[in-house]
């Protein structure tokens, strides 16, 4: 498995910055490692402060279950298979937008999670992020 590394988590972050400029809603950008590990953490200027720690859940979350908190979510409403997941781990568990599972040559490496704006402009600044890893 080839590990992220810090130099990664800065492409991810620029890439993952520009999209929030151009959305005009500055975020909170984590990446963590393959073990959730956080390896860096961005609070772009003007972020919500409250979001530092949900972005690095999301990150987690995302890396945990190796699936987005997007589809996470999804499938966790009443009566679906998930419902009740978000209180596990200790309430770690995010189940809105904008983490995603980080892939390098189809592994699972980490995880990338944002928040400071809404679901689909987290969710767009995060996609943006991990596209940027390749």
């Amino acid at each position: 498995m080839s590990a992220l590394s810090l130099a990664d988590a800065r492409t991810i972050f620029a890439a993952a910055e520009k999209r929030a400029e151009e959305l005009g809603q500055p975020m909170n950008i984590a990446v963590v490692d393959a073990g959730g590990n956080l390896i860096a953490h961005e609070r772009m200027d003007g972020a919500w402060m409250g979001s530092v720690n949900i972005s690095i859940n999301k990150a987690w979350t995302a890396r945990a279950f190796d699936i987005s908190t997007k589809d996470l979510a999804d499938n966790s409403g009443p009566g679906q298979q998930f419902f009740g997941i978000h209180t596990s781990n200790d309430g770690r568990v995010m189940i809105f937008a904008g983490g995603i599972p980080l892939k390098r040559d189809g592994e699972v490496v980490g995880g990338l999670g944002v928040s400071g704006g809404g679901g689909d402009q987290d969710q767009a600044v995060a996609e943006a992020g991990a596209e940027a890893l390749g």
